[in-house]
């Protein structure tokens, strides 16, 4: 890796006297002497747990938001019950679950050792969460966002949190209706997870432009190439995290906001990239969703391999500026972007940097066995610019009917 995105970090342990560590922070002692903050903090610290290195190295589980579409109409259709209570009575390599909206199902693989193993566990999650949708006049359809279905318009989940979130969060939240890709990739220790999200940081703008798959909003093609993205970044705490210097202060900065009644969990915190303790992973969450399949795979296989490819102990925290910086340039101009380079010096267009990015974690895909996804990426282009051709030529329920076909193709 470049020596700049990889230089020296020196990841604090987070074992330690816990005792201490409260005792540290200020204003923790109420007025009256007692300890009661003090106890909430020790109680927080406790609910945070940890099962990295419970799973094998570098091992990937995987996450796809799909939409759900009436099948005369294709806009979409807040179906999700119906699709969740049908798929329980199946067997299968994973679940189906509700997001935010009630016209999103999300597709979670198990625990995968392998890249493959994802690949086809998905295959069979798209294929039954398909079965299920056409018995009922239903389509579904993988993408970043719907083509001409209004996010603000949608209904919400029925889930509590959710309604919870949107009277707290408001319009912001009511935009949301995009989906993406997220990968987890194993981790050994916290420290090593906390490592690997700084060493892999300065890469993630140029993989959301590789991913780029909303082209279209509300029925508009609005000439950004990752319109998911934008919206994103609309939420409190997107985009890349701060630059913690270690899991220790991450999860320090993760329980005090909890403790303010700011978050009830640190998977409220919608960074592009975090880690997720429960799980024993890093969790990364840049890509669109991709509507081939074989696209996902070929994304999670490239993200394992960049995971594979730090050295934790070489890893320190990177630009946040340069980050934003491509961040924007990538949803913007997806594959036709120039980014920053991550050794800070000079710019570089997408598809060239996406060759050096192949070359770098060459080593790494060699020994887990996944250069054969590797090899099917084409920097040169990304799967929001078919959207728009065909938008182009052939309007916008057009783009609908492409994307349900190559979503089971």
């Amino acid at each position: 890796m470049p020596a700049r995105a990889l230089q020296s970090f020196s990841p604090k342990k987070t074992e330690g006297n816990l005792a201490a560590r409260t005792g540290s922070r200020g204003g923790l002692v109420a007025s009256d002497g007692s300890f009661g903050r003090v106890q909430r903090a020790i109680s927080l610290r406790f609910l945070i747990e940890q099962r990295f290195g419970q799973s094998s190295a570098f091992s990937v589980g995987v996450e796809e938001e799909v939409m759900i579409l009436d099948a005369e109409t294709l806009a979409l259709s807040p179906s999700v019950e119906l699709l969740i209570g049908e798929s329980e009575k199946l067997a299968l390599p994973g679940r189906l679950k509700t997001e935010l909206f009630a016209s999103v199902v999300e597709l979670n693989t198990d625990v995968c050792d392998s890249v493959g193993g994802a690949h086809e566990a998905l295959r069979d999650l798209r294929r039954a969460a398909a079965r299920i949708a056409e018995e009922n006049d239903l389509r579904i359809a993988a993408a970043g966002s719907h083509p001409f279905s209004d996010p603000e318009q949608q209904e919400i989940a029925a889930d509590p949190r959710y309604k919870e979130f949107v009277g707290f969060a408001g319009v912001s939240a009511r935009r949301q209706g995009v989906s993406g890709l997220h990968v987890h990739v194993g981790m050994p220790t916290a420290d090593a997870c906390y490592a690997t999200l700084e060493g892999i940081l300065p890469w993630l703008p140029l993989v959301l432009a590789l991913s780029a798959n909303s082209p279209f909003l509300a029925g508009r093609a609005t000439g950004l190439a990752s319109n998911r993205a934008e919206v994103l970044a609309q939420l409190p705490r997107a985009g890349a995290p701060p630059a913690f210097g270690s899991y220790e202060a991450w999860e320090g900065f993760v329980e005090r906001l909890i403790g303010l009644g700011l978050a009830d969990d640190y998977t409220r915190f919608w960074w592009d990239v975090r880690p997720h303790p429960r799980f024993g992973t890093l969790e990364i969450r840049m890509p669109d969703q991709p509507t081939s399949l074989a696209v996902t795979a070929t994304l999670t296989a490239l993200l394992q391999a960049l995971c594979a490819s730090v050295d934790v102990e070489q890893a320190r925290p990177v630009e946040r500026g340069d980050y934003a910086q491509n961040r924007w340039a990538a949803l913007r101009f997806g594959t036709g972007a120039e980014l920053i380079h991550p050794d800070g010096t000079r710019l570089v267009r997408a598809p060239e940097l996406a060759r050096e990015l192949l070359d770098l974690v060459s080593p790494a895909a060699e020994k887990l066995g996944i250069n054969e996804e590797l090899a099917a990426l084409d920097p040169s282009t990304c799967e929001g610019a078919r959207q728009l051709e065909i938008g182009e030529r052939e309007g916008l329920e057009a783009v609908c009917a492409d994307l349900v076909e190559r979503t089971l193709g």
